[in-house]
C-alpha cells in the first residue's frame, strides 16, 4: 500500500510539473526561475531513492541516484515533431525546395520505424565484422577505463596512463566532451546503457551551486567533468558511500567555465536515442527541462549584437589561452548543431512554441551570418584586400571595419584556387585567418556550412594534406602561433609552444570528426586514408593525446598514453567507415525550410535589412 501510494503521488506530481511547465513562457526570466524548484522536484520524483540535502561543500554533496534503467516504453513512442515553420515568401522557390515540396508526405511515424530498422541492421553489421589486432587491444583499454557509480557504468576516464599515476591532474575525471567519441563507440556497438547513465547522471549536476570567488555559475550549466569519489557515510569512518563531484571551471587551469559541455550534451541525447529508438529518454520531465535550461542559458539577450555566442578563452577543447576568446567557430558550429537537435526533441505543446520560434529565428541568423562573413576562398580574400575602411552606414560593405593589413603573410600562398573554409573568429576589427578543425569539421557535420563551403573545406584538407593531416591526423589549428605572437597571445604558456598542443598540434581524436564528415559529403576515401595511415602507429605509441611538430611526427611532450578518446575517436572512426549509414545519428542535412524562413521578421523598420533574399540564395550556393 505505501509503495502505491508513493508511485500514486509521484505520477501525479509529474503531470502537475508537466502542465505547469507547458503553461510558461520561455522568454520570461520570471518564469524560469519559478520553474526551477520544480524542475528539481520533479527530478527527486523520477529518482528511484530519497535525494540528500546538497551543500556547496564538495564533501558532503550527495546527488540523488537515478535508475539508469527506468522502465520506457521507447518502442511505441512517436518522434516528437517541431511545430511548423514560418510560411515561405511569395517569391516562387528555387527548383530544388519545389520539387522536394511536390513530394507526397511519408507518414513521420512510418519513416522514423524505417530508420530505427535500417539503424538496427547496421549495429548488426558493426557486431559482426572481423576487428584488426588494434581494435581488440583499442576495445581492451575502453571497457578498462570505463568508470563506475553505485554499481552502474558512468563514463571513462580521461586518461590511463601509469607511468603518471602519482600526477593525474584531472585526467581520472569523466569528461563530458571527451567522453562524446566513448558514446559514439558504444553506441555504435549497441553498448547503449552506459551512455543512458552518462545522460542522466550528468542531467543531475546541471546547475550545481559551486562558485568561484563566492560567484555561482548561470543556472543550466553543464560541468566540464566529474569524478565519483567515496566519503564516510554520516560521519562514520567505518562506512563510506559513493557521491559524483562535478567541476564547473572553478578547479580548472584558468578557472574557465565550459560552455561546449551542455551543447555536446544535447548532441549526444539525439544521437542515442536515434540509435536506440528510446525517445521516452527525451520525453522525461527533468530531461526536457534540462534542454530548456541549456538552451535559456545560451540564448539569453545580452549586449551583443551578433547572433553568435560570445565567450572567453578555453571555453572549449582549447581549454587554455590561444586568442579565441569572442566568437570561436568551434562553440558557433556545436551552438548551431545543438540547436538542431534540440529543436527535434522539445516536446510539442503551447509552452514550446515561444522556444520553437526562437530557436528557427537563431538558426536563421547564425546561418547566414556564419555563411557569409566567415568563409574565405581566394575571391573573399581579394575582395577583403581591397576593402574601403571607417565606412558608416547600414548599406557598408566592410560591416566589420576589417583592415586589409590583418591578411597574415602565409595566407596568400596556402589558400588553393579550389576551396576555402570558415575563418576562426570574428570580431570588430578582427579576423582570426587560422583553420581550425573541429570548427570547419562540425560546420559540415551540422550543414551550417552549405553543400558548396562544405565541399570546399574537404577540397582545401586535401590539397594541403601535409599540413594538415601529415603524419598524424589532424592539427587542431594552422598554423601555430610563433615568435612574439606566440608571447603575446598565449602568455609564454609553455605547453603551448609552436607546432605543440592547441597551438598546431595534431590530435587523433579529430579522426572520428572528421570520418563523419567525409561520409557526409561521400568522401570517405579521405578519411580511409586518414585512419589506414596511423593505425598501426597509434598502437605502437600507446595510443597518445596529441602529437608534436609541424608535421606531427613526435609524440607530444607533455602528452598523455592511453589517452580514452584517442582510443575511442579511432574505434568511432573505424566503425563508421565499415557501416556508413550509422553516420545518420549525428549528422543534420540541410533544412531548406529554415533557410526559407525570414530570421528578422519581428520588424518592418528600414533599419533592419531582410536576410530572406540571401538566406534563400544560400540554398544554392
Amino acid at each position: 500500500m505505501a509503495a502505491a501510494a508513493i508511485s500514486h503521488l509521484r505520477r501525479g506530481a509529474q503531470r502537475h510539473a508537466l502542465l505547469y511547465l507547458s503553461r510558461r513562457h520561455f522568454s520570461s526570466p520570471s518564469s524560469l526561475a519559478a520553474a526551477a524548484p520544480l524542475a528539481a522536484a520533479a527530478r527527486r520524483l523520477l529518482s528511484t531513492s530519497v535525494e540528500s540535502g546538497t551543500s556547496s561543500k564538495a564533501g558532503s554533496y550527495k546527488p540523488p541516484p537515478l535508475d539508469p534503467f527506468r522502465a520506457a516504453l521507447a518502442s511505441a513512442s512517436p518522434p516528437l515533431e517541431s511545430p511548423p515553420l514560418e510560411e515561405p515568401p511569395a517569391t516562387p522557390p528555387p527548383p530544388e525546395v519545389a520539387s522536394a515540396a511536390a513530394a507526397p508526405e511519408q507518414d513521420p511515424v512510418v519513416l522514423q520505424n524505417e530508420q530505427l530498422e535500417g539503424l538496427k541492421a547496421g549495429l548488426e553489421a558493426v557486431r559482426s565484422r572481423e576487428e584488426s589486432p588494434e581494435e581488440k587491444e583499442a576495445w581492451w583499454l575502453l571497457n578498462r577505463a570505463v568508470v563506475n557509480y553505485c554499481g552502474s557504468a558512468v563514463g571513462t576516464v580521461a586518461a590511463n596512463d601509469p607511468s603518471t599515476a602519482n600526477h593525474m591532474l584531472n585526467y581520472d575525471q569523466v569528461f563530458i566532451r571527451d567522453f562524446v567519441p566513448s558514446a559514439i563507440a558504444f553506441l555504435l556497438r549497441g553498448e547503449s546503457d552506459i551512455v543512458k547513465n552518462f545522460l542522466l547522471h550528468t542531467l543531475q549536476l546541471q546547475s550545481w551551486e559551486k562558485t568561484v570567488d563566492c560567484y555561482s555559475p548561470g543556472q543550466g550549466l553543464m560541468p566540464a567533468s566529474f569524478k565519483v569519489r567515496s566519503v564516510p557515510l554520516d560521519g562514520n569512518n567505518e562506512a563510506f558511500e559513493e557521491v559524483l563531484d562535478p567541476d564547473f571551471g572553478e578547479s580548472a587551469i584558468g578557472r574557465v567555465a565550459p560552455v561546449d559541455s551542455g551543447l555536446w550534451w544535447i548532441i549526444l541525447l539525439r544521437a542515442y536515442g536515434k540509435i536506440t529508438g528510446d525517445y521516452a529518454l527525451q520525453e522525461r520531465v527533468d530531461v526536457q527541462t534540462g534542454i530548456r535550461l541549456i538552451l535559456n542559458l545560451c540564448l539569453t539577450d545580452g549586449f551583443d549584437m551578433f547572433p553568435t555566442l560570445l565567450v572567453t578563452d578555453g571555453s572549449c577543447m582549447i581549454d587554455r589561452r590561444m586568442g579565441i576568446h569572442g566568437h570561436p567557430l568551434e562553440i558557433q558550429a556545436l551552438f548551431y548543431s545543438a540547436l538542431r537537435c534540440a529543436r527535434e526533441m522539445v516536446s510539442t505543446d503551447d509552452g514550446s512554441k515561444n522556444l520553437i520560434r526562437v530557436i528557427n529565428n537563431r538558426l536563421s541568423a547564425l546561418s547566414f551570418h556564419i555563411r557569409e562573413y566567415y568563409w574565405v576562398d581566394m575571391k573573399k580574400i581579394n575582395e577583403i584586400y581591397r576593402y574601403k575602411t571607417e565606412e558608416y552606414s547600414h548599406d557598408a560593405i566592410n560591416k566589420f571595419n576589417i583592415y586589409p593589413e590583418q591578411i597574415p603573410s602565409w595566407l596568400a600562398d596556402w589558400i588553393p584556387d579550389k576551396g576555402g573554409y570558415l575563418i576562426g573568429n570574428l570580431q570588430p576589427a578582427h579576423m582570426d585567418f587560422r583553420f581550425f578543425s573541429l570548427g570547419n569539421l562540425w560546420a559540415i557535420v551540422s550543414s551550417l556550412a552549405t553543400q558548396k563551403q562544405a565541399e570546399g573545406i574537404l577540397n582545401l584538407i586535401e590539397t594541403k594534406w601535409d599540413d594538415i593531416v601529415a603524419n598524424m591526423p589532424l592539427k587542431i589549428c594552422y598554423p601555430a602561433l610563433e615568435y612574439e605572437e606566440w608571447r603575446i597571445i598565449t602568455g609564454c604558456d609553455p605547453k603551448n609552444t609552436p607546432w605543440s598542443y592547441h597551438n598546431g598540434g595534431s590530435w587523433p581524436t579529430l579522426l572520428w570528426q572528421f570520418t563523419l564528415a567525409c561520409i557526409k559529403m561521400g568522401r570517405p576515401d579521405l578519411a580511409r586514408r586518414a585512419v589506414e595511415a596511423v593505425e598501426k602507429r597509434l598502437s605502437d605509441d600507446k595510443w597518445p593525446e596529441y602529437y608534436d611538430t609541424r608535421t606531427g611526427r613526435f609524440i607530444g611532450k607533455q602528452s598523455r598514453l592511453y589517452q580514452t578518446w584517442t582510443i575511442a575517436g579511432f574505434l568511432s572512426s573505424k566503425m563508421l567507415l565499415d557501416c556508413p549509414e550509422m553516420a545518420s545519428i549525428l549528422i543534420c542535412d540541410e533544412d531548406l525550410e529554415l533557410l526559407e524562413g525570414c530570421a528578422c521578421g519581428l520588424s518592418n523598420s528600414a533599419r533592419i535589412k531582410c536576410s530572406r533574399r540571401a538566406a534563400r540564395s544560400q540554398v544554392l550556393v
